[in-house]
This record gives structure tokens, C-alpha cells and sequence, in this order.
């Protein structure tokens, strides 16, 4: 069955020969001179009429495995490597060889596709933390140049007013050039996508050139693939390389930005976002207003020849104000007026899962929030910036990963134990590991720092974990839910089940309220 991503296709593709992609790419094989190719692929479940089919090593079976499966679907050649060879050629179809076709996936892609990328302007977010909304922010600031403009992330893929789920941050490269190329054929003339480290790592960005690349920071996260925060560095570090991006902007607030600032080949702006940061930049916050009413900061940003402008976060909390900051520089960097992109900043909607309102405060009710903090780092900042606007007691719901970096476990314990008053330890994605497990790791962390277990309740379900933070609070109190915001599933034992934090905070207020009657 094919993914909804994978039908994301131009509807007039141009025939490409595969001789001439053959001969361009240092490609061996024999093909016919007249065969022709309109799509790529690296996923057979996504193969259509005229594609040609890339099959790459797995981590568990090799791509070729699925030969026969693209070419019944219409797959007209194969390109693996010489250990697929064999495999590959059980599909019936012309096979392709390379040393490393996973490599070549996206730049073929984007010969396929006429180079679509360079009929739009194209931003690509990078980070730990704030990819997706400070990608949403650029977006804003992009509508309000450009008609119609596409913005790619972990939350979805949307090119103008229609979207559909995004299956991961960063999508494979022959997705990505396909969707750039449905943008250009629906009228969009800018692109804004999130760039994961995995993404990057793995060859996804191939074939992609960017016209601006932002860094939003760097911080704990996925050190179960990438090893150490070095090699974590050395991943996104790839995107501030000439080869797939133009230009950079980089937030210096931490030792790593400024690291990729001072060693990126590429030209480089550099934001500040942290008021009375020694560090210099060419752009900096000097000042912040966090708002009471939690919804949104005020900031002032200085630019390079020392003029101060008036801006605005629409999202509560210092993170989203260097957000916003890092949003306005890279929408004035890819060509957009500055103050076009403070005040289209300023108004951008929100943002699924992130520090998302769901239920606002009173009628017994305390205000509840869904926001995708899975970091640390993150973790700190959501609950720093919900500290402010709640009278009574702030009440989380968490949990952490399974089969992901299992340092952080007693980490997002000891943080939230320490900031927070009430917490629900639940779970969050366990995939194959046994959810108990997770939850003990996390408590391990909260009884650290809270020894007598006072206002920890553990609780699972995670659907059950939010009705009884949301039974504990009164309308002073705030329920904020981290860890999946936006996510639509949730993964068990290998299976995802539909599940969305925010539809249970709903569900559950209307039970209450129908209780109350």
C-alpha cells in the first residue's frame, strides 16, 4: 500500500532517459535507449507507473528484497549495488548499479523533477528543539511575501492550504523533490522544511539546495544514533555546508552555535537571543517581556547598524522568543521585509503541540496545554515558561521514549520533580521496551529529588494518566501534557494506535463538564 507522502507527486512530470541518468552519474547497466523515467523511489510501496525504483542496504534486509514488488507496480528500472544486483534482478527490469545508491536517490530525484528547488525560495530548520515552530514562524513571515508557499515538518506536509500527516521530520530525498515539485506545479514560490540530524545523516537533504539554513541550538537528544553530542554536532553541522545551503543564521546562545558559526563554510548571521549575553552578534535580543496572560512575549531586537525593532512572540516562554527572533532573521535573509516578518510573526496561528492552548482557564476548569517537550533542555523551557502564567499549581503529564536514549529517563524525572508541583508519570512511546521499565526510570529521577514521593502519582494508560491530572486541578492550576504534542499515534509493542494528546484533553472536558450537570 502506498504512503499518503508517497502520492505527494507532480501531475506533469517531464520523461527523463534513463541512458542519459546512467551516463550523467557514472550509472552501469544496459537500459534501451528509449526507456523513460518520471518518478523515483525508494520505498516499492510507493512506487508508481514510470519509476525508477532505488534500492539501498536496510538496516534489517536489503531494498533490492522489494524489486519485484516496484516493478508490479510499475517501477521501469531498478539502481542498487552490487550486493542487490541479484535480487534487483528478479523484478524483470533493468537494473542499475552504484556504489552507493542512497547517495544518488536525491540528486537523480531532483533531475527527474527538472530541479525543482530552484524555482522556490527555501529555508530549512535545523536544532534540538524549536525546528518546528520556529518553521511555522518562517512560513508566516513567508505567506505574507508569497502567495502560496509549502512548509514540510514533523507535524505535516502542506503546500498551500492542503496537508496531509508527515510520517517523520525529515522525509526521504526522492519525497522531498517530488513535493518540492507538486509546490512548484500548485504555484508556490517558497519552501520552509525542518532538517532533522537523521535526515541528515542518512542522506535525506541530498540533492537539496537551500537558500537560507537556521540553527535554532543543540541539546541532549537522539545520542542513541548519533553517540556522543560530537558526533550529534558533526550531523547537523552538515547543513551549513555549500554543497546544501547558501547562506546561514545561526543562534549563538549556546557553545555549539557558536561553534558551527565560527567553523560553517558558508556565509553566516549570527542571533543573540539571550538579553546581556556577552557573546556579540549581528543580531541580538536586548530585552523581553514574557507575557502574563500566556499568550505571547514582546522583545526587542537589535540588527547589525543598531536599530532596535519592536517584536512579538505569539507563544509564551523566553525559547519561543528566541524562536521568533531566529524565524524573523531567516525570513529577512531569504528576502522578506523586516518589518513584514515581525508583524507576520507576530500573528502566525498556532502551532499544533507546541505550548498549544487546548483548554483555557475557568468555569472550574484550569488552563491545559499539549507541548512536545522530549529533551532536557526542552523540559526546562516548558516549564519555565507555564511557571508565569499559573496562580495555583502546575500540574504535568510525562514520560520518555523506549528504544531511544535511556540517559535521559531519570533526567526529565529530576527536572520535572524540581519545577513542576503535581506530577503524573505515564507513558509515551514505549515501542519494544516494557513501559513499566521506562516509568521506573523516570521515577528513579523524581524520587532523587523529591524522596517522599509527595504529589507523584503514576499512572497508565497515558489517555487515563491526563483525565487524572485534569480530575487533580482547579481553575488556578495549569495541566500541561509533554512529549508528543502534535503526534497522531502512539507506538506499543510495535503497533501505533490512533492517539492525540490533545483530542483526550478535550474528551475529558466534556466528560467533566457533562458530570457537573
Amino acid at each position: 500500500m502506498s504512503s499518503p507522502q508517497g502520492r505527494m507527486r507532480p501531475q506533469h512530470p517531464t520523461p527523463h532517459r534513463v541512458v542519459d541518468l546512467a551516463g550523467d552519474f557514472g550509472l552501469v547497466g544496459a537500459v534501451p535507449e528509449d526507456l523513460v523515467v518520471t518518478g523515483v523511489t525508494v520505498a516499492s510501496g510507493d512506487a508508481q507507473p514510470g519509476d525508477l525504483f532505488v534500492a539501498e542496504p536496510g538496516l534489517r534486509v536489503h531494498g533490492a528484497r522489494y524489486a519485484a514488488q516496484a516493478a508490479a507496480a510499475g517501477a521501469v528500472a531498478v539502481l542498487t549495488d552490487a550486493a542487490g544486483a541479484a535480487d534487483a534482478e528478479q523484478g524483470g527490469v533493468p537494473v542499475l548499479v552504484a556504489d552507493d545508491p542512497r547517495a544518488l536517490a536525491g540528486p537523480i530525484a531532483a533531475r527527474v523533477y527538472d530541479e525543482p528547488a530552484r524555482r522556490l525560495v527555501t529555508v530549512g530548520i535545523t536544532g534540538t528543539n524549536g525546528k518546528t515552530t520556529t518553521s511555522y514562524f518562517v512560513d508566516a513571515a513567508l505567506r505574507a511575501a508569497h502567495a502560496t508557499t509549502a512548509v514540510l515538518g514533523t507535524v505535516e506536509l502542506r503546500i498551500g492550504d492542503e496537508a496531509i500527516e508527515s510520517p517523520r521530520t525529515t522525509v526521504e530525498a526522492p519525497v522531498l523533490q517530488a513535493i518540492c515539485a507538486l509546490a512548484v506545479e500548485r504555484g508556490a514560490t517558497a519552501l520552509t522544511t525542518e532538517v532533522s540530524s537523521h535526515g541528515l545523516a542518512l542522506g535525506r537533504l541530498a540533492g537539496m539546495s537551500f537558500d537560507v539554513a537556521g540553527f535554532t541550538n543543540l541539546q541532549r537528544d537522539h545520542l542513541d544514533f548519533h553517540g556522543d553530542m560530537e558526533g550529534y554536532f558533526a550531523a547537523k553541522a552538515r547543513l551549513f555546508e555549500p554543497s546544501l545551503s547558501r547562506r546561514g543564521v545561526v543562534v549563538v546562545d549556546d557553545e555549539w552555535g557558536r561553534r558551527l558559526a565560527a567553523r560553517a563554510p558558508i556565509p553566516v548571521t549570527t542571533v543573540s537571543t539571550h538579553a546581556g549575553d556577552p557573546h556579540a552578534a549581528d543580531w541580538t535580543v536586548t530585552q523581553a517581556q514574557i507575557g502574563l496572560d500566556g499568550v505571547g512575549s514582546s522583545f526587542v531586537l537589535r540588527g547589525p547598524d543598531g536599530t532596535a525593532h519592536a517584536a512579538t512572540s505569539p507563544l509564551p516562554g523566553l525559547v519561543n522568543v528566541s524562536n521568533a527572533a531566529l524565524a524573523i532573521v531567516v525570513a529577512h535573509a531569504a528576502g522578506v521585509g523586516l518589518d513584514v516578518a515581525i508583524d507576520a510573526v507576530a500573528h502566525a496561528h498556532e502551532i499544533p503541540g507546541r505550548m498549544e492552548r487546548v483548554v483555557e482557564r475557568g468555569d472550574g476548569l484550569p488552563l491545559c496545554l499539549v507541548d512536545y517537550a522530549h529533551t532536557p533542555d526542552a523540559l526546562v523551557l516548558a516549564l519555565e515558561a507555564v511557571r508565569p502564567i499559573t496562580p495555583g499549581r502546575l500540574i504535568i503529564v510525562f514520560g520518555s521514549d523506549g528504544d531511544r536514549d535511556r540517559g535521559k529517563r531519570p533526567i526529565m524525572g529530576q527536572i520535572a520533580a524540581r519545577l513542576a508541583d503535581v506530577l503524573v508519570v505515564t507513558d509515551e512511546n514505549p515501542r519494544s521496551e516494557d513501559p513499566a521499565s521506562i516509568r521506573r526510570a523516570i521515577l528513579d529521577g523524581v524520587l532523587g529529588e523529591r524522596p517522599d514521593g509527595r504529589d507523584v502519582h503514576e499512572v497508565e494508560p497515558r489517555s487515563a494518566a491526563i483525565r487524572r491530572a485534569l480530575a487533580l486541578a482547579g481553575d488556578a492550576d495549569t495541566v500541561i501534557v509533554t512529549g508528543k504534542g502534535h503526534e497522531p499515534t502512539q507506538e506499543i509493542a510495535g503497533v501505533f494506535h490512533r492517539y492525540n494528546d490533545r483530542d483526550v484533553f478535550l474528551a475529558a472536558r466534556d466528560e467533566r463538564a457533562g458530570a457537573a450537570r
